[in-house]
């Protein structure tokens, strides 16, 4: 579980009628000069926020009997990716593996899960004025109908799950996900990715999972559906909580998936010191990868003033812009940028030297060397960090019309790590922050 976040006043934006012609790396030194930019053009215009809605009867009305105790609980989390549903004004939202944080027990840090029975859901909401109204919510669920819960898969590869106390060890679940990005396809069907193995899941219109696919070589069997190892083997090396968060649908119906973090390649060492993580382009129609890019971001003291650990680094939303062009969140826990990238077909590195554990890895490279692989150049768009009033640690990122984003914050279902998180009574110390919808009109057309 993430800390929360803190904002800062003021606002910095490039104008899109900056020249595309950018180096691979956009660094200090190159980002800078936009801070002088039209930046305090950028807004936010209207402001929506979810009401108290108790996780138990939402769950069972879903699931009935999934959920017997929310130990006052609330809906949230809901703002791990947002896709604009038929009408302006909806969309379509989805949940991550639900109540879920971090007690240090010893040297050990525990990954709590104080609502075990909580499944994983898409909700469809509205913002009508200053509310998000739910309009429809779907569980996700196996072949069989039974809830697919969010508990890792994998002893050895996932973190060990433990109830709210962090004393009592909880299974794991073959069938569990950890969802992230969203995205509704043209049949109604829905795709999602998870953070798990790191997959891409099929998912029908009434929420059941018609196919994960996972890197091949991860051997996740027993799941009751359809398990294809179809991503490169390279994605087994996925930092744990780290694997694909963003997910965007081109036009031409190809996916596209963010790792949130660098692999782990070759060791973990080089992955916490990298500032290159990777995007996968899926064809649903040919049902594989078909290219791989390399996206690196910039200097974790441009992104977040002050910050010095690289390894907070994390890309948590991807948008399609039209075209080949994509919208890509740079973001620490306290500070969050959005770039623009072309998916040029020079800069695919499937199967090559790069999608390898050959040293030098592409996580091993620095900025000079770095320069002469083919990382996805990129331009800054807005600093959503000097916004005043958007809220902290936004996950959900959706474009309406030509120049307005629409942003949801994951509120992480009012959680916050620590033995802290809930009282003598088992009861939820809720931290206050709300799961609240943003737009924000930018001074140019973003498409």
């Amino acid at each position: 579980m993430n800390p929360r976040l803190l904002r800062r006043p003021a606002a910095v934006v490039l104008p899109l009628s900056a020249a595309l012609a950018l180096t691979a790396v956009v660094g200090p030194a190159e980002a800078e000069p936009a801070r002088h930019g039209t930046a305090a053009a950028a807004r936010v215009v209207s402001t929506s926020t979810l009401p108290d809605i108790p996780l138990a009867p939402f769950s069972n009305a879903l699931l009935p009997g999934s959920v017997d105790d929310d130990r006052d609980v609330d809906l949230g989390g809901i703002g791990s990716d947002l896709y604009p549903a038929e009408r302006r004004g909806e969309y379509w939202t989805v949940t991550d593996r639900g109540p879920n944080g971090q007690i240090a027990v010893g040297k050990d840090k525990r990954r709590t899960f104080p609502v075990p029975g909580f499944d994983p859901a898409i909700v469809k909401v509205r913002a009508a004025g200053d509310r998000i109204r739910v309009l429809k919510s779907i569980p996700l669920t196996t072949r069989s109908g039974a809830p697919v819960t969010g508990l890792p898969n994998q002893p050895g590869r996932d973190e060990a799950p433990y109830d709210h106390s962090a004393t009592n060890p909880l299974a794991y679940n073959v069938n569990g996900l950890d969802t992230e990005g969203l995205v509704r396809d043209r049949d109604g069907s829905f795709w999602l990715v998870d953070e798990y193995g790191p997959s891409l899941v099929h998912v029908s219109a009434g929420g059941r999972v018609l196919a994960r696919h996972v890197p091949r070589g991860l051997a996740l069997t027993g799941a009751d559906y359809p398990v294809v190892e179809s991503l490169p083997s390279i994605f087994l090396k996925r930092k744990i909580n780290r694997g694909f968060e963003g997910l965007a649908l081109l036009p031409d119906g190809d996916l596209v998936m963010a790792l949130q973090s660098p692999l782990l390649n070759p060791d973990k060492a080089a992955g916490e010191d990298s500032r290159t993580t990777r995007l996968l382009r899926f064809s649903p129609r040919k049902n594989r990868v078909t290219a791989e890019y390399a996206y690196r971001f910039d200097a974790v003291g441009v992104v977040e003033p002050g910050q010095t650990k690289t390894s907070e680094l994390k890309i948590s939303s991807v948008v399609a812009l039209g075209g080949d062009r994509l919208l890509v969140q740079e973001r620490t826990d306290k500070a969050s940028r959005l770039y623009e990238v072309r998916l040029r077909s020079g800069a695919d590195i499937l199967g090559s030297r790069w999608d390898s554990t050959a040293s030098p890895t592409l996580e091993q490279l620095g900025d000079e060397a770095a320069a002469d692989a083919p990382v996805l150049a990129k331009r800054l768009v807005v600093d959503l960090n000097t916004v005043a009033g958007v809220p902290g640690k936004i996950e959900g990122i959706a474009v309406e019309g030509s120049s307005t984003l629409v942003l949801l914050n994951d509120n992480d279902f009012g959680m916050t790590d620590g033995p802290g998180a809930f009282d003598a009574n088992g009861r939820l110390v809720d931290s206050g922050v709300e799961t609240t919808l943003v737009r924000v009109r930018l001074p140019h057309r973003l498409r």
